[in-house]
């Protein structure tokens, strides 16, 4: 279990996916600025789903962005559903649509999550040893991302550490196997080890399905047995919430 938050969630409240959006965008830029003026690279782990979506359409699009060197940007994601990366599923197609295709990112620097293996826990062995690549890791040791951004689902996961499953308790390794019951939507994700030793992370959180979660999981003493996403609360200080008008009206 969690012990009690030594810091209080950091919420941004915006009006709406728009200004979320912009936010996003904000911290984005400023984030990856800070990390290659500091070490000429900016490492950063991204994730799927419905709310980034105008986040990452201001990526392939706002001039800021786009005047980035992203020539020191490495690319991660924090989980993909198992299926081919055109399967209007998978989290890379998302990024590819929005923006990938639209910044002067070398394919070298985009770390997808590798589904085209028939063993799951072979691609997991993939991504992980990507990682420690990339990041040039010794034994035991765990990458630090400058930043990891976020999402929270109406169970209160995060990535893919669902309830009722291994995964928000596997602290062994840096990327683990998800099963789930559609075969189909099996999933690869960083450990939460990974998510809290990054730099930096950004929840994004929209719409009205997402008000009482959110509302639940601000509010109750840290239990990530019930909602994973608790695994991140000894890092708060970390994170800050971006949150729009719609999730935000129980708060």
């Amino acid at each position: 279990m969690v012990t009690a938050a030594k810091y209080k969630p950091n919420v941004e409240v915006v009006f709406d996916t728009e200004k979320l959006a912009q936010r996003g965008l904000e911290i984005f830029i400023a984030d990856a600025e800070k990390a290659i003026k500091a070490k000429d690279a900016f490492y950063v782990a991204i994730s799927g789903g419905h709310t980034p979506k105008r986040f990452f359409e201001l990526l392939g699009s706002t001039p800021e962005a786009k005047a980035l060197p992203w020539d020191k940007i490495h690319l991660f994601w924090v989980d993909e559903r198992y299926v081919p990366p055109d399967s209007q599923w998978s989290n890379y197609k998302l990024a590819a649509d929005t923006f990938l295709n639209k910044v002067p990112i070398q394919e070298e620097n985009i770390h997808g999550i590798p589904t085209g293996y028939s063993d799951f826990k072979v691609a997991a062995q993939h991504y992980e040893e990507t990682l420690r690549i990339v990041f040039d890791l010794k034994e035991n040791q765990i990458p630090e991302f400058d930043l990891i951004v976020l999402g929270m689902g109406v169970e209160g996961h995060t990535g893919s550490l669902f309830p009722n499953s291994f995964a928000p308790f596997d602290t062994e390794n840096l990327v683990c196997v998800v099963y789930v019951l559609d075969e189909k939507l099996n999933r690869i994700t960083l450990t939460h080890p990974v998510l809290c030793a990054a730099s930096h992370l950004a929840v994004l959180v929209s719409g009205e399905e997402k008000a009482d979660i959110l509302k639940k999981v601000l509010t109750n003493e840290p239990d990530e047995v019930r909602y994973p996403i608790h695994a991140l609360w000894p890092i708060l200080n970390k994170i800050i919430w971006l949150v729009d008008s719609d999730a935000a009206k129980l708060l």
